[in-house]
């Protein structure tokens, strides 16, 4: 289908430019949601996007699920905000416990809760350092933390996020990551870890760093997924040097990747887990979950904020950890990520602009290169354009902007995402 333009939308996307600063962009400026259906949003002409993006993998119980719906109705009814800090209650509690059992390892674990992945991970750093004593964090080549400051010195890519921005936090070292598409033939997972540790021993120092950051899959990077061995090896290191090993699962958490955390895949056990997105179905929500011996060790006071762990936000997540279960979307994961596979695979051998299709789960990147292998950045934004032009909405990702992300909701009709995948490939036939 081609999804028209109208007077309406451009009437709003005329009040939307009079208002909104010019720095915060919109992928489809002449689309204003007005409403969803399972993997569709629909915009104020009643036109019906597919949604391949999830509000950047946010979505993933559906947009407006019911059980969602009515767990905030409920809550907002009774009361919207009662700081944790002053009044605890108990919908905060019980997220704690839900992330205490959910994330990988049986050891003792204490949760606190924040609003944003960038709050998530800028706290996991704050606990690290105050639990270890130490100053220095490492993070990886293509890495994507978040837009506040320290974030942004832990993220890799300077346009758009950190071009003069700066002066950054200090303190922040990075290391080669494991990329298997670039990386020099032969060369394993655990070798790359050697390369990463080697590197870091060497302009650091194992003794002065408090932690070692990572997202287990690489998302804004690129949808990176490591070579088997790469993040045990990393964890062992760490472990054996008193360096938390914190994995940040913003993106990758909550059965994205067809476990409920992508360390699951590898038997990998964090010493602390930054989560967010997927959470709270499309509710504002994030936390840091790790040992008790860490978390605790932060004097009384040292964490919060006042919206951290919202009643309504708490009410959402329980209701989308609930809805997870229910409808076993780890398993909806994989479903997805295999009919993906099977459709777009196979376009690797006809097209060889399309250097790779990877991933796990329903979260997968689609790689394209110039003759010569460089990125292309310019053959993705042409692919995810008429992807766009006919109503699917699909994002644009990595360091060199190469890469097309799929990371629809885990609901998303099997008509709905065969329709979505179909419109792609006949795009990336004629790009």
């Amino acid at each position: 289908m081609t999804v028209p333009t109208s007077s309406t939308g451009a009437a709003l996307a005329a009040r939307r430019a009079a208002a909104v600063a010019a720095g915060v962009t919109s992928l489809l400026p002449g689309h204003f949601a007005t409403g969803a259906e399972p993997g569709v949003l629909i915009d104020q002409d009643g036109a019906r996007l597919i949604d391949l993006g999830a509000g950047i993998g946010v979505t993933t119980v559906g947009n407006a699920a019911p059980a969602v719906v009515e767990a905030v109705r409920r809550q907002a009814a009774e009361f919207t905000h009662a700081c944790f800090m002053i009044n605890p209650y108990e919908g905060y509690v019980a997220v704690c416990e839900q992330l205490n059992a959910l994330t990988p390892g049986a050891h003792e674990k204490r949760s606190a809760l924040f609003n944003s992945g960038a709050e998530a991970v800028e706290n996991a750093v704050k606990i690290a350092r105050h639990a270890t004593g130490r100053p220095a964090v490492a993070v990886f080549d293509h890495a994507y933390h978040g837009r506040t400051n320290l974030t942004l010195a832990l993220t890799a890519k300077n346009m758009p996020y950190k071009h003069r921005f700066g002066p950054f936090a200090g303190e922040v070292y990075r290391a080669p990551t494991s990329y298997p598409l670039r990386d020099p033939a032969g060369l394993t997972g655990p070798d790359a870890a050697r390369r990463a540790i080697a590197h870091l021993d060497a302009q650091v120092g194992a003794t002065n760093l408090a932690a070692v950051l990572i997202e287990p899959i690489q998302g804004e990077g690129g949808y990176i997924v490591p070579a088997p061995g790469f993040l045990p090896a990393l964890a062992d290191w760490c472990r054996a040097n008193g360096i938390a090993f914190i994995a940040d699962e913003v993106q990758t958490g909550f059965c994205r990747t067809g476990s409920w955390f992508a360390c699951d895949h590898e038997g990998v056990t964090p010493d602390l887990v930054a989560t967010a997105k997927g959470i709270a179905g499309g509710l504002p929500l994030a936390g840091v979950t790790g040992r008790a011996d860490l978390m605790d060790a932060v004097h009384p006071g040292g964490l919060g904020g006042t919206f951290g762990g919202n009643p309504l936000a708490c009410a959402a997540a329980l209701a989308t950890i609930d809805t997870m279960r229910a409808e076993r979307l780890a398993e909806a994961a994989d479903r997805i990520g295999a009919t993906i596979a099977a459709r777009l695979g196979p376009l690797v051998a006809e097209h060889p602009a399309l250097a790779e299709v990877r991933g796990r789960g329903a979260m997968v990147g689609l790689e394209f290169v110039g003759p010569d292998g460089a990125p292309a950045p310019e053959v993705a934004r042409r692919v995810a354009a008429r992807c766009h032009r006919a109503g699917v909405i699909v994002l644009t990702c990595g360091t060199y902007g190469n890469v097309i992300r799929l990371v629809p909701p885990l609901v998303i009709p099997a008509d709905v995402l065969d329709e979505g995948l179909r419109v792609l490939a006949d795009a990336i036939r004629s790009c």
